[in-house]
This record gives C-alpha cells, sequence and structure tokens, in this order.
C-alpha cells in the first residue's frame, strides 16, 4: 500500500501529495466496511462525471482528471488542480481581460454541463424547497425575538412569507450542484480556471448552478448569465432576457435564498443562554453577521425594485 504524506481530511477523505501536481485519496479510516464501499461507489461515479464532462473538450476551462482508483486499496489518484479558490478577495486583485474569461469559462462549462445529457421539460418549481425552510421559520417565529429588535423580526418574517410563496417555471439539467469558490479554482499566472468535486452532480433546476453561491459572491451573475444564454443551444431550450420581470424576480430570489442559507447556519449557533465568555461573543458575532445578511437582503430588493 502506497506510503502517503501530509495527510490532510475532510468529512470523509483523506487528502496527501503525492508527486508534482498530484493528489492521493483514501476514506477515513474511522469507516467500516459499508461506508467504505459507499466511498468507493461515490469515487466511481464522480469519475464518469469527471471524464464525460472533461471529454467536451473546451478549452475555457480546466477539469482536472481523476487517473484511476485501486479498488482492493481503497484509494484513487487525481490531478491536483492548479491556483487558489476563486474568492471574491481574488477575483478582484485580477487584470479586465482575466475576469472577461473567467465569466466566459464560468458560463462554458454550465452550458457543457446542461447540455451533457438530455434536458428536461418545463415545471413549476417552489423556491422554499430550495433551502430548510422550517429551520429558517423556526429561528424568525420562536428564537429570533432573544436577540433581534422587532423590525429585523417582522422583516425577515416577510421575506420568509414571499420565499414560501415564490414560484417559477423552470427545467431540470443535468448540473454540478455546488459551485462555491472552494470548487473553483483560479490560477492568475497561467489564467486557468478549474472546476472540482463533482461528488454532488446531478439533475437540478437550471437556474440554480447558473444564480449559484460563486457568481452571486463574485457579483458577476448577470454577465455570466448573458454569456449562457449566447454560448447554449437555443435548439435544446429557451432562455429569456436578462431584462425579462419574470427573471428578474428568479435572480432576485435565487440571491436571497443564498443568503437565507447563511442566516440559517450562523442562526444554529446562537445560544440563548451562553455559559462563558467565549459564547457570548460567538453570539455577538453572529448576531452582527445575520443582520449584516438582512441589510444586504434589504438593498437586493430595493436594486431589483428599480
Amino acid at each position: 500500500m502506497t506510503k502517503l504524506k501530509n495527510l490532510i481530511h475532510g468529512r470523509e477523505t483523506y487528502i496527501a501529495d503525492f508527486g508534482p501536481g498530484f493528489v492521493m485519496k483514501r476514506p477515513l479510516p474511522t469507516f467500516g466496511d459499508d461506508a467504505r464501499a459507499e466511498w468507493l461507489q461515490k469515487q466511481h461515479r464522480t469519475k464518469e462525471v469527471i471524464d464525460a464532462i472533461y471529454n467536451v473538450g473546451n478549452p475555457r476551462y480546466n477539469i482536472p482528471r481523476m487517473h484511476f482508483i485501486k479498488d482492493d486499496e481503497f484509494q484513487l489518484l487525481e490531478e491536483r488542480a492548479p491556483g487558489s479558490p476563486l474568492t471574491a478577495e481574488l477575483y478582484k486583485t485580477l487584470s479586465r481581460r482575466q475576469r472577461y474569461e473567467i465569466i466566459d469559462g464560468l458560463a462554458a462549462f454550465l452550458v457543457d454541463m446542461n447540455e451533457s445529457k438530455p434536458i428536461q421539460q418545463i415545471e413549476p418549481h417552489q423556491i422554499k424547497h430550495d433551502l430548510k425552510f422550517e429551520r429558517l421559520n423556526k429561528f424568525v417565529e420562536n428564537k429570533m425575538q432573544n436577540w433581534f429588535n422587532v423590525n429585523e423580526i417582522k422583516y425577515l418574517s416577510k421575506i420568509c412569507e414571499k420565499i414560501n410563496k415564490f414560484e417559477y417555471n423552470t427545467r431540470l439539467a443535468w448540473s454540478h450542484c455546488d459551485l462555491n469558490s472552494g470548487n473553483v479554482l483560479y490560477d492568475p499566472e497561467t489564467s486557468t480556471l478549474s472546476f472540482i468535486d463533482f461528488a454532488e452532480a446531478n439533475y437540478n433546476f437550471i437556474y440554480r448552478d447558473i444564480f449559484s453561491p460563486l457568481p452571486i459572491e463574485l457579483d458577476i451573475y448577470k454577465p455570466v448569465y448573458e454569456t449562457y444564454c449566447k454560448l447554449h443551444n437555443d435548439k435544446l431550450y429557451s432562455m429569456p432576457s436578462i431584462k425579462n420581470d419574470n427573471l428578474r424576480e428568479i435572480m432576485k430570489y435565487r440571491i436571497i435564498v443564498t443568503l437565507l442559507k447563511r442566516i440559517i447556519k450562523a442562526s444554529d449557533d446562537l445560544r440563548a443562554n451562553p455559559k462563558n465568555e467565549k459564547s457570548i461573543n460567538n453570539n455577538l458575532n453572529k448576531i452582527k453577521f445575520i443582520q449584516e445578511q438582512v441589510a444586504t437582503i434589504q438593498n437586493i430588493e430595493k436594486q431589483f425594485s428599480k
């Protein structure tokens, strides 16, 4: 069995450097036989997704290959993506040309993913299903009063009502399903845009990836959408204009859902009766963070009302 160095690990996998430009992955040693078998099955499925999108051969972006999987040793060898996570901080340091290439590459990747398997028919979709809506409601109705004023509670309650009612027509398309800055890397020296971690790839409603956390964080969701519309195959499916009122509503609520997910995560860490200074400071930080998200939602509503 190959000896690994510089081990780091996530929720399921140990990752180690394996020569220049490669990493070796294994399941956590705490996994039992069933968990290891499930891990292995997930890696084979992921390799199929990676191979399919890699074989499209689009030069606008990079897909690091998974070179082999050793079933008997529960390990795999994967290319390391060059560069760093594509955060808003990194994006701001890039040249105008590099920013354009990122928008173009992201849109091209989304089109290639969506069109790599048959596009489904249009159907209604309730946006509340895109987040843990019941948890959000419980926080607003039962817990928020412990830390926030009446106006803040009323406003977030109104947002919940709007989210609960909002429905739009869309279609299922083959998607990455986890497009955040940790899964999209960029190397400024070579202008290489890489997409990784295809473990969640599945059919999903088409606007989910287009207006996902990454383009929202970088504030490039509009040019990404416009570029997507230029690149996709009109014969397979049509996309509304960026100025379309229904699309503007979809964009607005997709952004709000992203912000609400942050609020839900932060609210889970709030403690009604903090026991020590560390817990008190944690509460204060989470309250400030939630207030910032609420203020951003207010700004988004104003922006889209113009």
